[in-house]
């Protein structure tokens, strides 16, 4: 060992790295193999980043999210603190290891289902070519393309060398008779010649449509003849382990190898879900010839390897919004190294790819009465038109509603509570989890359905806060209300009842997140309709896209202030429209430009620039809202519970419409 530089032991993992004196505990962390959890990116703004020190001596930077007893328990923020000598760490597996996998619950529901490709990108075509003689020995390449140039869309075809490297073994193996791959050019161009394989009729074409999603990354192969969606597998983005949101993530690629080491994470998370369905459907990995993905602006920039400061950077804009086609060599995917990897357009900094393809999905572009289209997660992206025009906006609504940032909170897959009905009289709750049995947790639905549900039975009031008379000390004191570190919280599953054998809690951090995470979404969509001189009446259609809204509740959404307040029956949930967009635009080039043009009609609404968007987001800091005129069926509920001291009847309440 050097001097200048130290041992960090990592427990339980009996992991270590030797790092230079001065080193952030969450660099030493990386470095000896592991994955350091900073959600906030490293700003040390989160807290959430905790290793005990058990011998050594470090420098913690000074940090409000420690308290003093903390630190004499020898915790430490791994990425604000510098190891100053040897030291040995212990890394608590719950908070510092991402979840590989997630189960994908109704992950790819598809609106419709998607007809045979017309136009489509790639063909294929079984050729025998007359064997080579002394009269006609034309080099083999040229003679493909002689006899493919009468096929339908195929013009000026080129190939690239990986193709022809085993084109002659394979075409003499075969005698002469082979299937050819092409990719057709989007508007006229040269065709590409992708792979030359041994000739078979009934042989399966492949592409891979990814959603590239800030929390989840979801893989759907497809096969190009038909446009069926063969399979399709989920799991959790692993930058998440570098910031939970995407000005995090920009904050972190910042840093030294920062864009690099997040561009290799979603490479990875990609890599393991096409290695997951390979293993299950028996098929190979080289046999994927095109590939098409869709993810929000900034995802897509750190996927393909683009500087993404400016996107947080007044004037916010970004390096591209039509990206430059790649080659899956080029982005490291383990798919035929020939296969061109298509990004669906953005609109703007804060509106990317995956709303393309959601408005694709949902067919607004195509809609005559005025619709509104909202995919909320991480980011709370809204586009409001129909047909003749289209407006969007985007805000910042945070992890929350994906689980991030929430003491037991987690995606909407099995083992989540994703809905809650609380008894008015005793106060205790009857959950409802994703695919029955035990809870782990809850999602964002979960929640949603939980704060609406505290508070019209009084346990927290319009605020968000605890009642008093709830949380009072002694006998005083409901057994559902317990204190935390984050202050009073409100027991939905006793740990004798979950799957882990912890409370299942809601604390008055996370209803504050929630109800941020609300307000921001509603002000948006509050700023854009004053804008536009548009009623929230005058919407017919609300289609909402997202894992998260799987299982939503429409009331209780009403009624915290998320949705606007309409009937019901104008709510309709699309699935993962981002992922399914993606799947068209895979194999059709007539649904691609269709994209193309899409991104380029709509009309971006920068609510920064808005300056009644402070306005409104302080006035959704409540529930519903400080303008219950807005809400009238949650004002008719509360009326009616100030007048009977009950809601309305249970027995006829619906999850969704």
């Amino acid at each position: 060992m050097k001097n200048s530089s130290c041992i960090v032991a990592l427990l339980p993992d009996n992991a270590q790295a030797e790092v230079p004196v001065g080193t952030l505990l969450s660099d030493a962390i990386r470095q000896a193999g592991l994955e350091a959890y900073v959600p906030c990116g490293g700003q040390g703004r989160c807290g959430r980043c905790l290793v005990r020190i058990e011998k050594g001596t470090v420098q913690r930077r000074p940090n409000s999210r420690l308290t003093a007893k903390q630190i004499a328990q020898g915790w430490a923020l791994s990425c604000q603190t510098e190891v100053t000598g040897n030291v040995s760490a212990f890394l608590p597996p719950d908070k510092t290891r991402v979840e590989e996998e997630v189960a994908g619950t109704a992950a790819l529901k598809a609106p419709r289902e998607a007809p045979p490709p017309r136009d489509p990108v790639v063909s294929h075509h079984l050729i025998e070519l007359n064997p080579p003689t002394l009269q006609d020995n034309a080099a083999d390449l040229e003679r493909l393309r002689r006899t493919l140039a009468g096929a339908p869309g195929i013009r000026n075809l080129d190939a690239g060398v990986a193709v022809a490297r085993d084109l002659h073994r394979t075409l003499k193996e075969g005698e002469w008779k082979a299937t050819a791959v092409v990719e057709h050019a989007l508007r006229g161009g040269r065709s590409r010649l992708v792979a030359v394989r041994p000739h078979d009729a009934t042989g399966t074409s492949l592409g891979a449509a990814i959603d590239i999603g800030t929390t989840t990354v979801t893989v759907a192969l497809l096969d190009l003849r038909s446009g069926r969606i063969i399979d399709h597998a989920t799991a959790f983005n692993r930058q998440i382990s570098c910031g939970e949101d995407v000005i995090s993530r920009i904050v972190y690629s910042q840093r030294g190898d920062g864009l690099e080491h997040l561009r290799r994470l979603v490479r990875e998370t990609i890599n393991d879900l096409l290695a997951r369905l390979y293993q299950r459907q028996g098929v190979p990995s080289a046999h994927v010839d095109h590939v098409a993905v869709a993810g929000n602006t900034t995802m897509t920039h750190l996927f393909l390897g683009l500087e993404p400061r400016s996107i947080r950077e007044e004037p916010y804009a970004p390096v591209a919004t039509a990206f430059p086609t790649a080659r899956s060599a080029d982005v490291g995917l383990d798919v035929n190294p020939e296969a061109s990897v298509y990004c669906v357009p953005a609109v703007a900094a804060y509106v990317g790819g995956d709303i393309t393809a959601g408005i694709l999905s949902a067919g607004l572009d195509r809609r005559r009465e005025l619709t509104l289209f909202m995919d909320v997660g991480t980011n709370g992206e809204l586009v409001l038109g129909n047909s003749d025009w289209l407006v969007a906006c985007a805000c910042s609504a945070g992890p929350a509603l994906e689980g991030g940032g929430v003491d037991c909170g987690m995606p909407a897959t099995a083992g989540a509570i994703e809905g809650v009905t609380i008894n008015q009289h005793t106060l205790v709750p009857t959950l409802q989890v994703i695919g029955g049995g035990a809870p782990r947790g809850i999602c964002g639905s979960g929640m949603i359905a939980a704060l609406g549900e505290m508070f019209i039975t009084g346990v927290v009031d319009k605020a968000g806060r605890f009642a008093a008379a709830l949380a009072g000390a002694g006998k005083n004191r409901h057994p559902r209300l317990v204190d935390t570190d984050h202050g009073h919280a409100y027991v939905l599953a006793w740990g004798s009842e979950s799957a882990t054998g912890e409370n299942i809690i809601l604390t008055e951090v996370d209803v504050s997140s929630l109800i941020h995470t609300k307000a921001a979404i509603y002000a948006g969509l509050a700023v854009m309709l004053r804008a536009l001189d548009i009623e929230a009446a005058d919407i017919q259609a609300v289609l909402i896209g997202g894992g998260f809204g799987q299982h939503i509740n429409v009331e209780k959404s009403i009624l915290i202030g998320l949705l606007p307040d309409l009937p019901w029956d104008r709510f309709r949930f699309l699935g993962n429209t981002s992922a399914f967009g993606a799947s068209r635009a895979l194999v059709s080039r007539r649904v691609r430009r269709q994209v193309e043009e899409i991104a380029g009609k709509v009309t971006y609404m920068e609510l920064v620039a808005d300056n009644t968007f402070m306005n409104e987001f302080t006035s959704s800091l409540f529930l519903p809202h400080t303008d219950l005129d807005a809400f009238p069926s949650v004002r008719e509920t509360l009326a009616q519970i100030a007048r009977t001291g009950t809601g309305p009847d249970r027995a006829g309440e619906r999850r969704r419409p």
